[in-house]
């Protein structure tokens, strides 16, 4: 595949929202608000960074990326169907029964995942443990993780960065969807972690604190070029909650929320924008 350009991206993101709100309205659930969050950067990842091959989802060669905050499952099977790895048609069938597209990702069921996620914390220490297995192996594939900010609360997450550095793995990027909220609260309001930069910059980690709907920057960011030897990658993507819908940005009620008939058509309409 040829890498997408910035405004391929942009625009393939727009789909995928489109169709992701699709999904989740008829579904009648979903986490959608986190799902807007994370789009982009899941775009950029599928669509120009990661060397995957839908036809060969298993490859040994292959890159890794794991959706800790595996809550926001539909996103991935919405970005997975765009990439090849599962019909597009199949979407209709997400939260339906007997359907692989469950509400949390599961390996053993849809191609292109690469672990089980739901619950919080656990990405992250998994994504340690394969980007370990790609140095015993002296593999260059890499690893990414995309956990939520207030999943960063988990402790699982803090002992996995201690021991990403102890074990310089400069193959593995940690990506915090920072959009500030979680389920029923705003992050300040729980365990108010933020600022995230220094804290990762303490444990030995590089830190680039980036738009995290801004492609050229997702793009600079996710770059080979900024890998420092021996030392794992965090970025920190600034995003919003709900991204691309405005009556759902930055609205904490929108963490596991469906849209009303009349709001569906709104949000269809606003994300039906060109792009430029």
């Amino acid at each position: 595949m040829v890498p997408q350009t910035p405004q391929e991206l942009r625009a393939t993101a727009r789909r995928i929202r489109r169709r992701d709100l699709q999904a989740v309205f008829e579904a009648g659930a979903g986490h959608i608000g986190g799902e807007m969050s994370v789009i982009d950067l899941l775009t950029a990842l599928y669509f120009n960074v990661l060397n995957v091959n839908p036809r060969e989802p298993r490859d040994p060669g292959r890159d890794r990326l794991v959706l800790s905050k595996g809550h926001t499952a539909c996103a991935l099977y919405v970005t997975l169907a765009e990439r090849g790895f599962i019909p597009q048609d199949e979407i209709a069938t997400f939260l339906k029964p007997m359907s692989r597209l469950n509400g949390h990702p599961d390996r053993n069921k849809v191609p292109g995942v690469e672990t089980n996620t739901g619950p919080l914390g656990h990405g992250l220490p998994v994504a340690v443990g394969m980007a370990t297995a790609a140095k015993l192996d002296q593999a260059s594939w890499r690893t990414f993780v995309i956990t939520g900010d207030g999943e960063m609360q988990e402790g699982s997450n803090w002992e996995a960065i201690m021991a990403a550095a102890q074990f310089r793995l400069d193959n593995l990027t940690l990506i915090i969807d920072h959009n500030r909220l979680q389920q029923g609260a705003r992050l300040a309001d729980t365990n108010a972690l933020a600022p995230f930069a220094p804290k990762l910059a303490a444990f030995g980690w590089t830190v680039i604190e980036i738009d995290g709907h801004d492609m050229d920057a997702i793009l600079g960011a996710l770059s080979r070029e900024r890998i420092v030897a021996d030392r794992p990658t965090c970025i920190v993507a600034h995003t919003n909650k709900g991204q691309g819908i405005s009556f759902m940005a930055d609205r904490v009620e929108w963490h596991h929320k469906v849209p009303s008939a009349e709001q569906y058509e709104l949000a269809l309409a606003e994300l039906a924008e060109v792009v430029s």
